[in-house]
């Protein structure tokens, strides 16, 4: 490949022979009859090797955008190469929205959805638990059609990438609607250990962060439909925007004034028209039972030096549970912690060991898409339906042409 391709944050360096960019559905057929191995890369966003191969990479930014809203608009259908910040201008001014969205608005649906990726709520599930229908292309090279009547849809929506080419999707949407958004500062520990369920319930979307340099969280940020005022379970209101990450530049975040606006604003926790060109971080992602949210803090904080020594900030968000086989969120409600980390894998990785020993007790589940170290049956166990999963990969891609050695390792 005589181009320099890597993920978005700079962390990966893909060994393809070469990228290619169909401009159709045959063309993506075409591609995938001529054999393995082959991946497909969205929008760069994961921080592992999933998407990584020695054969062939193929994007679908190219594929003609697709948003077909249903006569009854309950569900829209979008292309395989879409991107969340796009959807949501188009849904709009439709006067549609989707449930959630993840914090970052410039990532792919297709991508999203294959690694459950999701944003925050306690009644609010992953983005996957959209999706009501998917079309894709497999191993054969032939077109997939599944909806939520036909068994293998729970299975193949969190697909990692093992079963095919995702060319498009059928997603519930909802009336567009207005959220306001509110920082606050200093969250006391106090608080957390009494209140963490009813906190992470005092709005549509609600998220601590913490550089655990301390047992307090530095802010939260709550998304709500009601306005509200004076402190918040002892917090203060932030008296100026803040940015996620402690020195950011604020006017890439989106608005926390209080004031009312349009769902895709305020959901995410940054701006489509700030573009991220190059990202200096690596993140990791755990979810373990909401029942279990505060043991999971508690474990973490046993080693918050070791964390915090090489950790930008970490955000703790619930997630409602879902059906879909391999989401960290099946059959359970979840707290999710999720790890932005500084820029170097050889000192970044050790302590994702170390939280990965200290949660294990607590059965976390990590997000496909991140980075974790765990693998073979320790991973596997952890999802009931995953060897109902490896009988469909087997079923969808006998040759194996969408097989790498991440999905290999995973596989088992």
């Amino acid at each position: 490949m005589s181009e320099r391709v890597t993920n978005w944050a700079g962390n990966i360096v893909f060994g393809a022979r070469a990228l290619h960019h169909p401009a159709s559905v045959d063309e993506v057929r075409e591609l995938v009859a001529r054999g393995g191995p082959l991946r497909v890369l969205g929008s760069g966003h994961s921080f592992n090797r999933m998407a990584d191969t020695s054969g062939d990479l193929l994007s679908l930014a190219g594929l003609p955008r697709l948003t077909e809203v249903s006569a009854d608009r309950r569900s829209v259908r979008v292309d395989g190469g879409i991107k969340y910040g796009e959807l949501a201008v188009r849904l709009d001014a439709l006067g549609l929205a989707l449930h959630n969205t993840a914090s970052l608005p410039h990532i792919s649906v297709a991508g999203a959805v294959a690694t459950a990726t999701h944003g925050s709520g306690v009644r609010n599930a992953n983005l996957a638990t959209a999706v009501s229908g998917l079309e894709f292309i497999d191993g054969r090279g032939d077109l997939v059609v599944l909806d939520r009547s036909h068994p293998d849809l729970a299975g193949a929506v969190v697909g990692l990438g093992a079963l095919g080419v995702v060319t498009a999707l059928t997603l519930d949407v909802v009336p567009a609607f207005s959220l306001r958004q509110y920082v606050y500062d200093n969250v006391p520990r106090a608080s957390i250990e009494s209140s963490l369920s009813e906190m992470l319930a005092d709005g549509y979307s609600v998220s601590l962060f913490t550089d655990w340099s301390g047992l307090d969280a530095n802010m939260a940020w709550l998304k709500r439909t009601a306005p509200m005022s004076g402190e918040w379970f002892g917090a203060r209101p932030a008296d100026g925007p803040r940015h996620p990450v402690p020195g950011m530049p604020a006017q890439n975040s989106t608005d926390q004034s209080g004031e009312p606006g349009p769902w895709h604003t305020r959901l995410p926790h940054f701006r489509m028209e700030f573009t991220p060109s190059a990202g200096a971080e690596l993140q990791s992602e755990w979810h373990v039972a909401a029942t279990d949210g505060l043991a999971a803090i508690d474990a973490v904080a046993s080693i918050r030096a070791r964390v915090a020594s090489v950790l930008q900030v970490c955000e703790i968000r619930a997630i409602a549970a879902d059906e879909l086989w391999l989401s960290p969120n099946y059959e359970r409600d979840s707290i999710a912690l999720h790890f932005t980390w500084i820029a170097d894998t050889e000192a970044v990785e050790p302590v994702v060991a170390e939280i990965e020993s200290v949660l294990a007790p607590l059965h976390a589940r990590p997000h496909w898409g991140k980075v974790f170290t765990s693998g073979g049956e320790s991973l596997r166990a952890e999802w009931p339906r995953f060897g109902d999963f490896a009988k469909l990969v087997e079923r969808y891609d006998p040759d194996g042409v969408f097989r790498n050695p991440w999905l290999e390792a995973v596989l088992g």
